[in-house]
């Protein structure tokens, strides 16, 4: 068996703040470059055609859904990893890493059955019969090749995050980081050659956008497996061989978040559903404020994966102290994007729809909404740290629990039952009372856990404070130079009060009331 760790790794000893942001802020800056090749994607399609535009955003519910399988999985990889480093066991470590490559495979064979056999049923499923049949035939073709190709090489995804939350787990979210620019990047370049067909390449339309996000996948886990192998010494995972145990481990965080994520992708289906009945390019501006509020919840993803690393280490070094203190600096850090978010949000609504180029139509609906959605910023980062510290601790159902409640419970419901207004602006309020609901279960199901892995917050120090001028102080100072007994019963007297005011119990109740009773 490999021999244990026997120095500190950085995350048991840097100071919390220069940690979190050392580990935050590379995570962040690539978080931003995915969410900027996202929208690049978007604005591209949207110059072939509004439709070409609504057919992605309908899309994205399936594509979503692969992500939270990649994504969900690895967040099991991370947290298990990285408390099986804390507890300064490599070998473990390296066994949980080869297990989640398992099921990441597995997760690749389902949406490769998906994308060769039922892209057509997904993209029917949510066109409206208030959709001319023109539009309908055209958004289908166009979600359908564009779906088809993401799906079947999804592959690289699947790779590319497994190694990515590898590197997170023992701290190199900066090599992380290389890969997922190098895939955003090379994405971004390819898009518009692609589509348009420049540079002697043919045009591919909308599938052209498909092919250059699959490419860009793909090369980025090849170099991160690359990365891996020559640069993350502290695992090896030659010879390593996945376990049943660690598995089932693995799953027990993961698939609450896959459930979780998935949520998202189930409400976007229904929330489609129910714009459509308005109109085709309510759906679109849906879509475009997915692209677009990207650029404000990467980054707090960004830092989520930078703490939850952070945190599962320290649990299992048993350092609630630092866990705190990440937890707190996180939910600062979270806030603060987010309010940035809301700004931008509040001023510029306009300017940023006419990055997709927006139809008239389109700025109508468009700026009440994103004025609209964006007051759910406010609270939206508290509930993304709160949902991802109670899966750090392995709890990760307390996260379902949260997700389900916003999404399935208040927010689908909300936006059903504000549609029967008949205004659309309406069904945007759905998305700031969500928000505000589900902070107050973030909270208490973050305590409960806190409480129950014994990493609570540190208590801080109760201390008596006397008077030298009280009369209680005086008559304490007399006792001590003329009645030793008398000076003793006061001193306890006064301990037992400073018990009862800090909520404590009293050893001996009599004692304390005989002592009170000779005094008078």
């Amino acid at each position: 068996m490999q021999e244990k760790l026997q120095t500190e790794n950085k995350m048991g000893v840097m100071p919390v703040n220069k940690l979190l942001l050392s580990m935050a802020v590379p995570m962040m800056i690539s978080m931003l470059v995915q969410a900027l090749y996202n929208v690049v994607d978007s604005i591209f399609v949207s110059r072939i055609s509004e439709n070409a535009l609504t057919a992605v955003s309908l899309a994205f519910p399936m594509q979503n859904l692969l992500i939270s399988f990649a994504v969900g999985f690895g967040v099991g990889i991370n947290a298990l990893m990285s408390r099986a480093l804390g507890e300064k066991d490599p070998a473990h470590a390296s066994r949980i890493a080869i297990s989640g490559m398992v099921l990441e495979a597995a997760s690749y064979v389902i949406f490769l059955i998906l994308g060769l056999f039922f892209t057509e049923t997904f993209m029917r499923a949510q066109i409206s019969g208030e959709v001319p049949a023109e539009d309908a035939a055209e958004i289908i073709s166009h979600g359908v090749s564009y779906l088809r190709i993401v799906l079947i090489f999804s592959f690289g995804v699947f790779i590319e995050i497994t190694y990515e939350r590898i590197l997170q787990s023992t701290g190199r979210t900066t090599l992380s980081m290389i890969t997922q620019l190098i895939g955003a990047i090379l994405n971004i370049i390819f898009d518009p050659i692609l589509i348009f067909g420049l540079l002697g390449f043919p045009e591919m339309g909308i599938a052209g956008a498909a092919v250059a996000t699959v490419g860009g996948q793909i090369v980025a886990a090849i170099v991160a497996f690359f990365i891996n192998k020559h640069w993350n010494r502290e695992i090896t995972l030659a010879g390593a061989r996945p376990s049943k145990v660690s598995m089932l481990a693995i799953s027990r965080i993961s698939i609450p978040s896959i459930v979780m994520s998935s949520i998202s992708s189930v409400t976007t289906f229904f929330m489609n559903l129910i714009l459509t009945t308005f109109t085709a390019t309510a759906a679109a501006v849906f879509g475009v404020y997915f692209k677009l509020q990207s650029f404000v919840f990467m980054p707090v993803f960004g830092l989520n994966n930078g703490m939850v690393p952070i945190i599962g280490y320290n649990y299992g070094a048993n350092k609630p102290e630092r866990i705190h203190k990440t937890i707190k600096l996180s939910m600062l850090y979270a806030t603060l994007l987010m309010v940035i978010g809301f700004a931008v949000f509040q001023l510029l609504p306009e300017q940023l729809l006419l990055l997709f180029d927006a139809s008239e139509d389109m700025l109508n609906i468009g700026g009440p909404a994103l004025r609209i959605i964006s007051f759910s910023f406010l609270l939206a980062g508290l509930n993304i740290i709160a949902s991802s510290s109670c899966q750090a601790f392995g709890y990760g159902m307390y996260s379902l629990y949260i997700s389900a409640a916003r999404q399935l419970v208040i927010l689908v419901p909300a936006a059903y039952l504000l549609s029967l207004t008949g205004t659309l602006s309406n069904v945007w309020l759905s998305f700031p009372v969500a928000e505000a609901v589900s902070v107050f279960v973030c909270q208490f199901l973050l305590r409960h856990v806190l409480k129950k892995t014994g990493m609570e917050p540190p208590k801080a120090t109760r201390v008596l404070e006397l008077n030298a001028e009280h009369p209680a102080f005086k008559a304490l100072e007399a006792a001590v130079k003329s009645d030793a007994e008398r000076a003793r019963k006061l001193v306890g007297i006064l301990h037992a009060q400073a018990l009862l005011i800090a909520g404590e119990e009293l050893e001996d109740p009599s004692a304390y009331a005989e002592d009170v009773c000779s005094l008078f």
